[in-house]
């Protein structure tokens, strides 16, 4: 039976939607579908959960309290190589902590995310 009361779509604001996108095409290879000039969604068949950006001048940042998403990825070190060079800024570099390893970035429009991996010796297992 499903719940009325999960997480369904996550919204974030974008100051730079076409730098945003193109990010999170590049590094995740996520899509969008563009609803006018101020928002576009992308899917949970790429991000793992529905949701969108919109266009304003704030970002969101674990220090003003905001909520961190954080991705999973079996090679972190590869996508820490992603995410520079597609543009994100390393925030916190890789540090182990109970049970794997993260990173966190804030991509072109400085909302902060992580990536985590297992640890080390767990590396490929899921």
């Amino acid at each position: 039976m499903t719940s009325t009361a999960t997480i369904n779509y996550v919204e974030f604001a974008a100051r730079d939607l076409a730098a945003t996108k193109a990010f999170f095409e590049r590094v995740f290879e996520w899509t969008f579908t563009d609803y006018g000039p101020d928002y576009s969604s992308f899917s949970a068949a790429d991000a793992g959960l529905d949701g969108g950006f919109f266009s304003a001048p704030i970002a969101n940042e674990t220090s003003n309290g905001g909520a961190l998403v954080v991705f999973f990825a079996n090679d972190l070190d590869s996508y820490l190589a992603k995410v520079v060079d597609g543009g994100g800024n390393i925030v916190k570099p890789i540090f182990e902590f109970p049970g794997g390893r993260r990173f966190h970035f804030k991509e072109p429009s400085g909302n902060e995310f992580a990536v985590w991996g297992h640890p080390i010796e767990n590396f490929g297992s899921n």
